[in-house]
C-alpha cells in the first residue's frame, strides 16, 4: 500500500505506525511531532495574517469607493433642491427617465457580469481589478458631465459594463490565495465596505451641496466629479497594492506583451513562506476543468434556487432603499430640507452592519 505523504511540518506517519505496530509508545516521537505539528499550524496562520494585511485592506478600500461612485446618483435626486439644481432639474428628467436610467446599469451589470469573470481567469486579476476601478472611477467623472436624458442613460450603461463582475471576481480572487475555509471571514471583512460607503457618501453629499455653484458646477456634478477622481487614483494604485496570482515555488512569472508595459507588484508571499502557502493550498485545491455536464449539474442542484430568491429580495429591497432613500424620506416629511435628507440616510446604513454582528 502506498505511503501517504507527509505535510509540512509532521514526521513521515510510518514512523508512528511502526512505534504502535511494535507494541509500544514513544514519547518522544509524540511529543517531537506535536511540537512540529504546533509549529506548523502557527506557521500557516501567521502567513495567512500576512496575506489578509496585504489584500483585505485593498478589497475594502477598492469597494468602498466602487461602491460609492454606483450609488451617489439616489442622492443626487434631492440635492440642492431649493436651487432646482437637482439631477432632474438640471438634466430636465422626469422621475420615469430617471427610473429608466437607475434600472439600465443593472441590466449591463448582469449581461456582462459573467464573461467578465471568464476574462479575468484567463488574464491577470490583480490587473482585471485594477481595470474595473479605474473605469468606474472614469465613468463616474464623466457623470459630471451630463447634460440630457440621453447621456444620463448612456454613461449608466457604461458604469454597469466596467463595474460588471467586480463582486464574484473578489470572490474569485479569495480562492487564488485561501483554501474555501478561510474565505467566507474574509468576504465578511470586506464586504462593510458596502454599507460604511453608502453612510458616508450620505453625510459627505451635505458638504458637496455647500459647494453648489463653486466654479460653475452644481452640487451633485462636485460629487461625481471628485468621487470618479478618487476611483481613478485608487485603480492605478491597486497595480502595485494586489499581488498577482501565487505559482509555484520557484516558479518565475512571464512577462511577455501586454504584461511588460505593466507594473509588476511584489510577490505577497517569499521563501519559506511561499513553500508553506502552496502545499496549503494544494491540500485542498486539485485541478479539475469544469465542462458543460458539471454546469448542468449546478444549475439543477435544487439548493441553489431558494437561496437565489432569497439573494434576489435582500439586494431588491437594499437596491431600492439605496437608490431612493431620500425620496421615501421626504415623502414622510416634505418640510425637511435638502441637506436634512441627506444626513437621514446615513443612520440607515450605520445601523445595518451592527444589526449583522449582533
Amino acid at each position: 500500500m502506498e505511503e501517504k505523504a507527509p505535510t509540512v511540518g509532521q514526521l513521515p506517519s510510518s514512523l508512528i505506525s511502526d512505534g504502535q505496530n511494535k507494541g509500544f509508545e514513544n514519547p518522544e516521537v509524540g511529543g517531537i511531532d506535536g511540537r512540529a505539528e504546533e509549529k506548523d499550524i502557527e506557521s500557516i496562520e501567521r502567513i495567512y495574517r500576512k496575506l489578509d494585511h496585504r489584500i483585505i485592506p485593498a478589497f475594502w478600500v477598492l469597494y468602498f469607493v466602487c461602491s460609492a461612485i454606483r450609488s451617489n446618483v439616489g442622492l443626487s435626486q434631492t440635492m440642492n433642491q431649493a436651487q432646482h439644481h437637482d439631477l432632474e432639474e438640471v438634466l430636465h428628467l422626469t422621475p420615469k427617465q430617471v427610473s429608466t436610467g437607475l434600472a439600465l446599469f443593472y441590466v449591463c451589470y448582469v449581461i456582462f457580469d459573467f464573461p467578465s469573470n471568464l476574462i479575468m481567469t484567463r488574464l491577470s486579476p490583480r490587473v482585471w481589478m485594477s481595470r474595473i476601478v479605474i473605469g468606474v472611477g472614469i465613468i463616474g467623472s464623466c457623470m459630471a458631465a451630463m447634460k440630457a436624458a440621453w447621456s444620463f442613460y448612456l454613461l449608466r450603461l457604461l458604469l454597469g459594463i466596467v463595474i460588471a463582475g467586480m463582486w464574484p471576481g473578489m470572490a474569485y480572487y479569495l480562492t487564488l490565495f485561501y483554501p474555501p475555509s478561510r474565505t467566507g471571514k474574509r468576504i465578511g471583512q470586506y464586504f462593510t465596505a458596502a454599507q460604511v460607503s453608502a453612510a458616508v457618501v450620505g453625510l459627505v453629499s451635505a458638504g458637496f451641496q455647500k459647494m453648489d455653484g463653486l466654479g460653475g458646477l452644481v452640487g451633485f456634478q462636485w460629487m461625481f466629479l471628485l468621487y470618479g477622481l478618487v476611483g481613478i487614483i485608487v485603480g492605478f494604485s491597486l497595480l502595485w497594492w494586489l499581488p498577482d496570482r501565487p505559482l509555484p515555488p520557484g516558479e518565475e512569472p512571464v512577462r511577455t506583451g501586454w504584461h511588460k508595459w505593466v507594473p509588476q507588484s511584489k510577490p505577497a508571499l517569499t521563501g519559506e513562506d511561499a513553500i508553506i502557502h502552496y502545499h496549503d493550498l494544494t491540500r485542498v485545491y486539485h485541478h479539475h476543468r469544469w465542462g458543460w455536464k458539471d454546469l448542468m449539474w449546478v444549475l439543477i442542484d435544487w439548493r441553489l434556487w431558494p437561496l437565489l430568491l432569497m439573494y434576489f429580495g435582500v439586494v431588491g429591497v437594499g437596491i431600492g432603499v439605496q437608490n431612493y432613500a431620500s425620496i421615501i424620506i421626504k415623502a414622510t416629511n416634505s418640510k425637511l430640507t435638502s441637506i436634512d435628507l441627506s444626513l437621514l440616510t446615513a443612520p440607515i446604513w450605520i445601523v445595518r452592519p451592527l444589526a449583522k454582528y449582533e
